[in-house]
């Protein structure tokens, strides 16, 4: 069950938390997942233990023998931050049982790219679901592989080129739709889900603070635009990131115990979808989307970003 509800953090009790990650990081110029990082830890409620999957976050910020975390943070395989997780939840729990560890909570947050999350990781994912751990775990979503050569993963969107997914004459980049992981994860019966963008910083901590607060296990699906791999100004992540919710790429809504759909404001405010057109046009990896040849397959996309929207309408009682 979600915790019981409270009022959203003010901006004086953002202000005053301590920041968990340092300057000095080695993240991409223009990358969100600093930011997103910084949001999550304004949410934190006490001490908190981090387990992150190799990626692009996880190597950035520590390079060897230097950190940019000030919270204990593990690094694990690839594939395995949500066991890895969900064994040091058990851990605690085990102490506090011996009377070895008398200390207040401790929350325990697993993190993950979209390859660790969607794709080489998802079996543990599912098992830390189905077991019930007292985990977060949040995906930053920037739609490839980017730190091992920007492959595509299975949160890559259609028509996006990465060097797995080529765009020429023959191809139009990925044909593939993008996993739908956050219904994926909803399905499991989860207590609570969320989708953020670190364009809509309340939005984002009071959803990761219900994230804590749920007894159980929750998901946050953030959305992290990504310069290098995405060919982006570097100075226009955040606009992107904002972008994606105006054209219901990446809508904004909760759900509870897989069956209670909530469309969060920037989201349940549109009143029409901004064309992806506006979307693409911002972005080098898109660009061949534009040639006469690919018109059909570019409408073909708008057609079904069009549905997934009106089809999470009804779920949300959006009318």
């Amino acid at each position: 069950m979600v915790g019981s509800e409270k009022p959203a953090l003010s901006i004086n009790d953002m202000l005053k938390q301590e920041p968990i990650l340092s300057s000095g990081h080695r993240m991409c110029a223009g990358c969100a997942a600093p930011t997103i990082v910084k949001l999550m830890g304004m949410a934190l409620r006490g001490p908190t233990v981090v387990c992150e999957a190799t990626g692009c976050l996880e190597v950035a910020t520590t390079i060897y023998p230097y950190t940019a975390w000030e919270i204990p943070w593990i690094h694990v395989a690839f594939e395995n931050a949500a066991a890895v997780a969900s064994g040091a939840i058990e851990g605690i729990n085990a102490l506090r049982e011996k009377g070895k560890y008398t200390q207040e909570h401790v929350d325990v947050i697993a993190i993950g790219g979209d390859g660790a999350t969607f794709d080489i990781g998802f079996g543990a994912i599912s098992g830390m679901l189905e077991r019930g751990h007292d985990i977060v775990y949040m995906v930053y979503d920037n739609g490839a592989y980017q730190n091992t050569g920007i492959q595509r993963s299975g949160g890559t969107l259609p028509g996006q080129e990465t060097t797995t997914s080529w765009a020429g004459k023959v191809e139009p980049g990925k044909r593939q739709r993008k996993k739908p992981l956050t219904e994926i994860v909803a399905a499991h019966k989860t207590p609570y889900v969320a989708t953020v963008s670190p364009a809509y910083q309340r939005d984002f901590i009071t959803k990761f603070r219900k994230a804590l607060e749920v007894e159980g296990p929750a998901f946050i699906h953030a959305y992290s635009p990504c310069p290098r791999g995405w060919r982006s100004e570097t100075g226009k992540s955040i606009e992107l990131a904002k972008l994606a919710v105006q054209t219901g790429i990446h809508p904004l809504y909760e759900v509870i115990n897989g069956e209670e759909y909530i469309m969060s404001g920037p989201s349940k405010n549109l009143k029409e979808l901004t064309p992806m057109e506006d979307y693409w046009k911002t972005q080098g990896q898109f660009k061949h989307l534009f040639k006469p040849e690919w018109k059909e397959f570019r409408e073909g996309i708008q057609e079904d970003i069009n549905h997934e929207w009106n089809l999470l309408k009804k779920k949300c009682g959006v009318e």
